[in-house]
């Protein structure tokens, strides 16, 4: 530290020391869970205002918690979306065979065929409900756990798997993580590994779909930790200043990795606040509530196509697995906060409400989940049939070079050339099937 500049207060004057302070979560491995300090208001009372609204007119809404789904199963309240059985079922077949792909792909993980995975147990309603408000066109920037999204718009799950695998049926050739989609055929950008890229690409995206006079919006997804990146910051100033027609979508899910989620700010205030001071309009909802998700997600939809403005959308919900395979929370949380969680399990939430208005029953839900566990299972093996980790069935070679420059530069030709002598040198009798 530098010297006190000539002048100033000597050390033992009587002004107070300071202290810094650092996050720490309420709950540590071993400790007892209490969720009290959770307000959670009751379904149905927080009010709906115009879809065209002054963002001023929101602030209770950043700081409340958008709720349909009572106690007793039951929808309650202005945020009601009043969907019909039909679609209520359809929401939870998603949901039901997002979470059978995820047991089915963390398996295959740990039975070494792939890298990599990250599961979205217990935000399943963030993404495939969210979703399912939008237009199929609707351009979605995720983040890497919303594969919910890709199963409700209906893309191959072979495609996923060969993705996850990275073998001779990846679209990508190996190219990105496991778990990194892309399709542009059904209006999903790419994953990016590094946080929070996506948020000013979506915005930059909507941005020009105004200026085409087109009809599509944009909506991404970032987790709560990733509002802490510049790009965060960068993609809501462009928001608000160009009106652009965006969802910006923040999946609190309490923690980012081992850091809980007072290190991106929520000791502080709600991360549905930060809307507030760009102008933007700002909703809490209860991200295990698959009716209000869907709700706010259709309510800032038809906000961004009337013109009237972005919005922030701050889903409060819970990562009930690891981070990834690669991550044990029980080193650094209460193995209690999975079961104590005040807002429940998505799931098992739109299951009981559809049963509480006489359209479902549990023995239907048994039939459905085991049919979309042996749906995965049928298309995994048809996967695997193109290869897994390590055994092989990958692109050949020569495709390292392709697909990212329309001429090849002359400094990659050269790489190519030494890259197949050494090859040629290495396998004398023929290079081996690739």
């Amino acid at each position: 530290m530098a010297d006190r500049p000539e002048g100033s207060a000597a050390q033992g004057d009587n002004r107070p020391k300071l202290s810094l302070h650092v996050p720490e979560p309420k709950f540590r491995p071993g400790d007892t869970v209490d969720f009290s300090h959770i307000e959670v208001p009751a379904a149905g009372s927080a009010p709906r205002p115009d879809e065209a609204c002054d963002p001023a007119e929101m602030h209770d809404l950043a700081f409340g918690l958008v709720r349909v789904l009572g106690d007793d199963d039951k929808a309650h309240g202005p945020w009601d979306p009043k969907l019909d059985p039909d679609t209520l079922r359809k929401m939870l077949g998603h949901m039901a065979m997002t979470r059978a792909f995820d047991e089915r792909m963390f398996r295959g993980q740990r039975q070494g065929k792939t890298s990599f995975y990250m599961k979205c147990t217990g935000e399943e309603a963030t993404s495939v409900s969210a979703s399912m408000a939008l237009a199929g066109d609707d351009m979605v920037f995720p983040s890497y756990r919303q594969q919910g999204i890709l199963i409700q718009r209906g893309y191959p799950l072979i495609e996923m798997i060969n993705q996850i695998y990275s073998n001779k049926g990846d679209k990508l050739k190996g190219r990105q993580l496991p778990i990194m989609y892309s399709s542009r055929e059904h209006s999903f950008f790419t994953i990016s590994g590094n946080l929070a890229t996506q948020t000013p690409q979506a915005v930059g995206w909507a941005m020009a779909s105004a200026m085409k006079g087109d009809s599509r919006i944009a909506a991404t997804w970032v987790g709560e930790g990733s509002t802490a990146e510049g790009d965060f910051h960068s993609a809501c100033t462009f928001a608000t200043v160009y009106n652009a027609p965006v969802i910006l979508n923040v999946i609190n899910n309490q923690w980012a990795i081992s850091s809980f989620s007072g290190f991106a700010g929520a000791e502080r205030t709600t991360f549905a606040a930060r809307a507030l001071g760009y102008g933007l309009a700002g909703l809490r909802v209860d991200g295990n509530d698959a009716l209000a998700c869907y709700a706010a997600e259709r309510w800032a939809a038809n906000r961004a196509r009337a013109n009237a403005g972005p919005t922030l959308i701050e889903f409060f919900t819970y990562r009930a697995e690891g981070h990834s395979t690669s991550d044990d929370p029980s080193g650094y949380r209460s193995a209690q906060e999975r079961s104590e969680w005040p807002l429940g399990d998505p799931v098992m939430r739109l299951k009981n409400h559809l049963i509480a208005i006489g359209e479902w029953d549990e023995e239907r839900q048994e039939k459905m989940d085991l049919e979309a566990a042996e749906y995965v299972k049928k298309v995994t093996k048809e996967a695997e049939a193109n290869g897994i980790l390590g055994h092989g069935l990958h692109h050949p070679f020569r495709t390292m070079f392709e697909d990212v420059f329309e001429e090849l530069p002359w400094h990659l030709r050269e790489q190519a050339d030494q890259a197949v002598h050494e090859r040629e040198t290495k396998f004398p009798e023929g290079l081996p099937e690739a």
